[in-house]
């Protein structure tokens, strides 16, 4: 790529490329520890560790990592939540040479044993409440041994520091991580993150959110999850920043985090700050110590952005990534509110990171025009070299080393990025193309509305409906309540007719998986049926008139 419009509004000081700091994580985080050695690591359940500390710990149980036969290669997996036994079994599996796969500890059966065996794990390091969820799925597997959280075994010849054994020098293209898809198209692959990969990706986090040791990052992302193995982890812990560890995400334990243990920054999915949101008795004077908030996972409608601002004095930035980019790669600047697209309504999801390149491309691979949509491209240091043990998804997936992401997508000409949508969740009703980001945008908009999601499902006549579920914030107070019908008169005013709700279904609470991700595919499954409430409105509109069999879905509709 030749040029790069979006360095043009970098933040005075943010650098535009990346440098060489490190060839692997265990000299990266060793490089932290003799800056700082007695500075801040990591907060949990009431414990300050220092660097050294969590040095020492990791050491002691890279040595009886080693005494287990596990070397270069390796892998040890994680089936952990946000505990610090997470953390050392990290740094202390690289400083082995091993890879580690991040385990979802909400799997089981199938779903862990599928990722037990493809990964090919040889030592598993779990909660205690999972031992026999992980015996089970252990089961015809290379899993040797389960090791549990508060009963890791110990070096019989002390640490590998007293023994002389050197950590193995790990090659930037070496496997770091492998992080499993959520596996919405099939089953989950694991992308290979490479510590040049996860490397490339902290550093660019921690110089756009500007950390340093005096900050204190809430990892409320999973650490199973790219998000909070890299974001809230990686990059501040290498960045001589302390992680702030809360187990089991709670609203509650999010808010206290905020209020008590002097939390700066985090990045989390929108649910967690809707969340927040919910809570009865939370104010802006609960927020004492933050300088910024990032939301990553799924685009954040500017409604929810403004609501929060105005309610909670703070700006939630959007940020970007995917397991295939080793996390973020695209984020709002701190101090600067991100535009709106005007033909889409879309909230910019922010500007490429330092060391990443990003394009706009039609099917055929060509570079689209400013305002175009087309598929979001993206390329650069952090990008997997592909998936482990499955050629034929990496070459689906990656074009000469480029990423394409499979998001619907637009860049202006400054440079801005905004998801119109996933192409593949894109809905086709009667030959005209609608983006359910548009429709729910319209529909949070409204003050009863907390969350919302659209789907296309199955029509006779239309080919797809189009359906939304939606959770209402409830009917106390200033919010008032509303009806489906209600709702799809305030779509009535906002969209044109074929965009409007078929079908409006008021639910508790929408399907998510573990990191905040809305699964469309459950509710598109969930047998709506879009002829059950039929709309008079739409169906005299001349646009769907059921008479006209030669709709023109790139015809241009008059205001």
């Amino acid at each position: 790529m030749t040029t790069r419009p979006w360095l043009q509004h970098y933040p005075p000081g943010m650098p535009t490329a990346l440098p060489d700091v490190a060839p692997d994580l265990t000299s990266a985080w060793r490089a932290r520890v003799e800056r700082d050695p007695d500075g801040d690591a990591l907060l949990h359940d009431g414990r300050v560790w220092s660097a050294r500390e969590l040095d020492e710990a990791a050491d002691a149980l890279a040595a009886a990592l080693r005494e287990a036969g596990i070397g270069p290669g390796d892998r040890v997996g994680i089936l952990l939540q946000n505990v610090p036994t997470a953390v050392v079994t990290l740094l202390a599996a690289w400083r082995c040479g091993a890879i580690v796969p991040l385990l979802n500890p909400m799997y089981h059966g199938r779903e862990l044993h599928h990722l037990l065996a493809d990964s090919g794990a040889r030592i598993l390091v779990i909660d205690p409440e999972l031992a026999d969820v992980a015996a089970a799925a252990a089961e015809d597997t290379q899993v040797e041994a389960i090791w549990s959280d508060g009963d890791l075994p110990t070096s019989a010849a002390g640490t590998a520091e007293s023994e002389g054994t050197a950590s193995p020098d790990a090659a930037p293209d070496d496997v770091a991580l492998l992080t499993y898809t959520s596996g919405t198209t099939g089953p989950p692959k694991g992308a290979m993150n490479t510590h040049g990969n996860v490397l490339a990706a902290a550093q660019a986090t921690a110089s756009w959110m500007d950390l340093g040791p005096e900050d204190r990052v809430l990892c409320v992302a999973p650490i199973f999850h790219i998000t909070g193995a890299v974001i809230t982890l990686m990059a501040p812990l290498l960045a001589g920043s302390c992680v702030v560890l809360i187990g089991r995400t709670t609203p509650e334990a999010v808010a206290h985090a905020f209020a008590h243990d002097g939390v700066t920054s985090t990045t989390g999915s929108i649910t967690v700050f809707n969340g927040l949101a919910r809570l009865d008795d939370l104010s802006s004077d609960d927020f004492p110590h933050v300088r910024h908030l990032f939301s990553g996972g799924a685009p954040v409608p500017a409604t929810t952005v403004t609501r929060f601002r105005d309610t909670y004095g703070h700006y939630i930035h959007n940020i970007y990534g995917m397991t295939e980019t080793s996390s973020a790669c695209i984020g709002v600047p701190p101090g600067v509110e991100a535009p709106v697209d005007a033909a889409t309504g879309a909230l910019a999801i922010g500007l490429p990171l330092p060391g990443t390149d990003v394009r706009i491309v039609s099917p055929d691979g060509a570079t689209l025009a400013p305002g175009e949509p087309g598929e979001l491209e993206i390329s650069g240091p952090s990008v997997v070299p592909g998936y482990w043990d499955n050629p034929d998804a990496t070459a689906d997936t990656f074009v000469e080393g480029a990423l394409r992401t499979g998001d619907g997508a637009l860049m202006d000409e400054d440079g801005w990025v905004y998801i119109v949508d996933r192409l593949k969740d894109q809905i086709n009703t009667s030959g005209y193309k609608v983006w359910p980001r548009e429709v729910e945008d319209v529909l949070l908009a409204h003050p009863a509305v907390h969350e919302c999601a659209v789907v296309g499902v199955p029509d006779d006549y239309r080919g797809e409906a189009v359906v939304a579920y939606a959770v209402l914030t409830g009917g106390d107070g200033d919010v008032p309540s509303i009806t489906a019908e209600e709702l799809r008169e305030h779509a009535r005013g906002e969209l044109a007719a074929y965009k409007v709700p078929r079908q409006v279904h008021l639910i508790p609470e929408l399907p998510k998986t573990p990191t905040g991700k809305i699964r469309r595919r459950e509710l598109r499954e969930s047998g709506a049926d879009p002829e059950a409430d039929t709309d008079p409105v739409t169906d005299t509109d001349p646009h769907m008139d059921k008479t006209d069999t030669d709709i023109d879905p790139d015809a241009k509709e008059t205001p």
